[in-house]
């Protein structure tokens, strides 16, 4: 976001913490002299610095949360009082899991990980990006599980893929799921018509149902042609990114007055949980970026997951708390090494 000018050119992996640059997030990004669609595509040596095997987590009892179960409800109680007061329309309160995983010798195997999720949560969005401290430059950790498309650039066309509204199946969809989702699609719709033609940005899917494990979701689709202000400051992802991020289903609305909601109740900043993690191709002008939902990140000996829900008038703070519990279940699991339930 500092110097997007460096994006013009190559294929980049892009890791964007939540928080903005204020708030001690970054949005980074990285070149690899091997790279390719599929690990297949990648040389026999190109292997991470864990080493190759099974993939080792924290035990499932080792888990502690940011926020309690009682801290957590008072805080979507705190929500819809300001939802009351007239201060925000909805706001998306998460909280963050985090477990030891001491390094050892050798970091935590990132590729190991991911192919957990794979196998047992695929997900449109998956992957890993590891740069190992050893490597001599800024190092990351990232896994993703995401079900959720924060940007798409393709031929020209920016599009945007919102969540919102979770249950465990489609029955359990509530009008507030759907009244949520609206709310977040108009907001996605507004932001891409800062960087789009005028009169070419349209919701091309409303309130679909996709099935993901354990879990159903609605989203919405959204899309625009590119145009970037040759008056305005920065060039096309920085232009982008300012009109973009965070992303909308991951904040609230309005916007700015979600995310001052969320620093007064959240313990400590999501990282690239709810920030955006994927690539830019800038030679072939194209990009997906996934919201950094579903996702782990590795850092200080502690492996982290983060959960959360979208709050409004119409939220029932156990059933909120308890869809953070959904979100949750079976990727924590994969990664303590149990068996994810059907």
């Amino acid at each position: 976001m500092v110097d997007s000018a460096r994006l013009a050119e190559g294929l980049w992996f892009v890791v964007a913490d939540f928080e903005d640059p204020a708030h001690g997030g970054r949005a980074r990004a990285w070149r690899f002299a091997h790279h390719g669609r599929t690990e297949a595509d990648l040389p026999a040596d190109a292997t991470p610095s864990g080493g190759e095997g099974d993939w080792r987590g924290p035990g499932p009892d080792a888990w502690r949360s940011s926020l309690s179960r009682d801290e957590y409800q008072a805080a979507v109680a705190a929500v819809r009082h300001a939802v009351h007061e007239g201060d925000v329309y909805q706001a998306n309160i998460c909280r963050v899991l985090a477990a030891p995983l001491p390094a050892g010798d050798r970091e935590p195997d990132a590729r190991a990980l991911a192919r957990t999720l794979a196998a047992g949560n695929p997900a449109p969005y998956a992957g890993a990006i590891h740069v190992p401290a050893v490597s001599g430059v800024d190092p990351v950790w990232v896994v993703t599980a995401s079900p959720e498309l924060f940007l798409r650039l393709e031929d020209g066309v920016l599009s945007s893929g919102p969540i919102k509204g979770t249950a465990p199946t489609v029955d359990g969809l509530r009008e507030k799921d759907r009244t949520e989702n609206v709310m977040i699609t108009d907001l996605v719709r507004n932001d891409l018509q800062r960087v789009s033609e005028p009169g070419s940005v349209e919701v091309t899917d409303l309130l679909a149902v996709e099935a993901h494990p354990g879990l159903v979701h609605l989203v919405s689709r959204v899309q625009g042609r590119v145009t970037v202000e040759e008056d305005a400051p920065g060039d096309l992802w920085g232009q982008v990114l300012d009109a973009t991020f965070p992303p909308a289903s991951v904040s609230g609305a309005p916007k700015s007055s979600a995310l001052r909601i969320i620093r007064e109740l959240e313990r400590g900043p999501r990282g690239p949980y709810c920030g955006a993690v994927g690539w830019i191709d800038a030679d072939t002008g194209e990009a997906e970026l996934a919201v950094g939902i579903r996702t782990f990140w590795w850092s200080d000996d502690e492996l982290r997951f983060g959960t959360g829900a979208g709050i409004t008038w119409g939220s029932d703070p156990a059933e909120e708390w308890a869809e953070t519990e959904l979100k949750a279940a079976r990727l924590v699991a994969l990664a303590s090494g149990a068996p994810a339930a059907d």
